[in-house]
């Protein structure tokens, strides 16, 4: 339905003011759109950080050629696809495979082959990863491309793909990307394991396989997965201290001793997570979890 823009006021020229910004939107527009997110996608803003949700609904304002919120207010009311637009705009991860190549360096060469001896070692055939706020699917599926190349025999991996948007899994589980995209993954890796089509690069489907995607909250009461390695990277920004802290802690919850957490560059622990994981390394925020006897 076509929303139209209001009536600039006697001699105001609507171009000479400025965009729609984050500090335009106000505790009432804020309150109101929480409300339609809420109802229509059950999907709770009441977690995430005022200044980032405030610059996301100011981006939607300006794509739609609005100057006001009441009049995109309107729109949300009766337009669903701008509501999913809304929705994903909240949640949007910009990522690409081997996001920090140098995370996944260190993941190759010292956390992986340490992991698979740890298991040799308890006797378990099966390493398990959780990739949170996986987006359109490169970090899991880059993750999938280093157990193809480090797994030893009679050994297998599992990976778990979560986020909170169901329209981006379907897209991960397309597992077609861009070029820009594979930047970072060398050419024979590329060669064996993507295919070329119009334009697009697709990876194969027994890696896709590898993959399983799921819509989950971290900040839901929804159980945690248990895992050997959690990957979440760049989601806990989007939190306000105190659930950081609370989404750790079950991070923890989930992990098993030595289990290992890594978080994007600006992340750090918060709360008792800093007893309940230890450091590997600082510059690639990758942590052990400590010896945990209630498990």
């Amino acid at each position: 339905m076509k929303i139209d823009l209001p009536e600039p006021a006697p001699g105001d020229d609507p171009f000479a003011r400025p965009p729609f910004v984050g500090a335009d939107v106000d505790e009432q527009t804020l309150e109101e759109v929480r409300q339609v997110l809420l109802q229509k996608r059950q999907f709770d803003l009441g977690m995430y950080k005022d200044a980032c949700i405030r610059r996301r609904i100011a981006g939607r304002v300006r794509s739609r050629g609005f100057r006001q919120a009441r009049a995109y207010l309107d729109l949300l009311a009766v337009d669903e696809e701008e509501v999913t637009a809304l929705m994903s705009a909240m949640t949007i991860h910009v990522s690409q495979f081997f996001r920090n190549p140098s995370t996944f360096d260190v993941l190759r060469e010292e956390i992986l082959p340490e992991m698979f001896r740890r298991l040799r070692r308890e006797g378990r055939r099966e390493l398990r990863v959780w990739s949170v706020g996986c987006a359109g699917g490169e970090e899991p599926y880059s993750a999938a491309l280093l157990m193809e190349q480090l797994l030893p025999p009679r050994m297998r991996y599992s990976i778990l793909a979560c986020d909170i948007t169901p329209v981006v899994l379907e897209k991960a589980r397309e597992g077609l990307f861009d070029g820009p995209r594979l930047a970072h993954v060398p050419d024979a890796l590329r060669d064996r394991h993507f295919s070329l089509e119009e334009g697009r690069w697709r990876i194969n489907e027994r890696l896709r396989k590898k993959v399983e995607f799921a819509t989950h909250n971290v900040l839901s009461d929804e159980p945690y997965p248990e895992a050997d390695l959690i990957l979440c990277r760049n989601v806990l920004i989007y939190f306000s201290r105190s659930d950081q802290a609370r989404v750790l802690e079950r991070f923890a919850a989930a992990l098993p001793a030595d289990g290992v957490l890594v978080l994007g560059r600006a992340e750090t622990l918060s709360g008792s997570s800093r007893e309940q994981f230890m450091v590997h390394n600082p510059a690639e925020r990758i942590f052990f979890r400590r010896g945990c006897a209630d498990r």
